[in-house]
């Protein structure tokens, strides 16, 4: 007698836990990783746009994508930033060319209401101020 209400006691404990850890998740790490690929890729081909009448030309290289998942946030449960080097040349007066090396960054939220990433505007620090 007491094995079978044993069983049962078992089971439904089993598939009460299970109902109880499988919430609502957000979308996979394979899942969202190539939609913010090609979001890096649209940044890149805008940025890499000629621009003829100044005499400059960029050269965007994605350096990595990197992904963040937030479990405690339902409406955005990933954040990814695009780190991007960029490498621009311009003509000087004399013919010469003078380049620069920068670094970029861009974040992103993975939005769960619109199905896509979102971007986040963070602005640049405050400069210090001097006493």
């Amino acid at each position: 007698m007491r094995k079978r209400f044993f069983q049962p006691a078992l089971i439904l404990g089993l598939g009460f836990a299970l109902a109880c850890s499988v919430g609502p998740k957000g979308p996979s790490r394979e899942t969202i990783l190539p939609l913010l690929q090609k979001e890096a890729d649209s940044l890149k081909a805008d940025g890499e746009k000629p621009m003829p009448s100044l005499g400059v030309e960029s050269t965007w290289t994605i350096e990595g994508l990197d992904l963040k998942e937030q479990p405690a946030n339902e409406s955005n449960p990933w954040v990814g930033t695009v780190r991007f080097k960029i490498v621009t040349r311009t003509k000087d007066f004399d013919g010469s060319i003078a380049t620069d090396e920068a670094r970029k960054r861009f974040e992103y939220l993975w939005s769960k209401a619109l199905s896509k990433w979102v971007f986040q505007y963070k602005p640049a620090p405050a400069p210090a101020k001097k006493s």
